[in-house]
């Protein structure tokens, strides 16, 4: 995961199905591991596979694939080489801006529905006769804002 889950220092939680009553394990075979990739170490060996892989994952940048790299282990480099190649290609490079774009669309839309729930309740709060100032602290909007809505009324 791209962000932290966990309140806790540690990157990586396992979590193994229970029996809610007895707590007894439903199987050994299976259990769900989250890695929360703000939490990685910078620093790493070449030893390290998980942290390696991990690290692959969290690159953002060239100077982060260069990095990983320099530890001149195989698996690594063939990875960087195969995802170097992959988004070379014109199809890669739509999905990637269709997927940006579908960010900020996302984002745009909760930017707005959290404006648009800021003003309902400073609608609420004019009806109920609340002063501009209070309503101004309570929703984070401008005077200006406030007093455009209860001229609106």
């Amino acid at each position: 995961m791209n962000f932290n889950l966990y309140d806790c220092a540690e990157f990586h939680s396992e979590f193994q199905a229970l029996e809610v009553t007895r707590h007894t394990p439903l199987t050994d075979k299976m259990s769900l591991h989250y890695f929360e990739l703000p939490k990685i170490p910078t620093t790493f060996s070449k030893d390290n596979e998980l942290l390696l892989w991990l690290s692959l994952f969290n690159a953002n940048t060239e100077e982060d694939l260069k990095r990983l790299e320099a530890l001149e282990v195989p698996d690594m480099k063939q990875a960087i080489g195969a995802y170097r190649h992959v988004s070379a290609t014109d199809e890669f490079k739509e999905i990637e801006r269709m997927r940006s774009r579908a960010r900020h669309n996302e984002a745009s839309a909760l930017r707005n529905a959290r404006t648009e729930e800021r003003f309902t309740i400073a609608r609420n709060m004019l009806k109920r006769n609340r002063s501009i100032d209070e309503i101004v602290e309570d929703t984070g909007l401008t005077h200006d804002d406030v007093e455009a809505l209860r001229d609106a009324n």
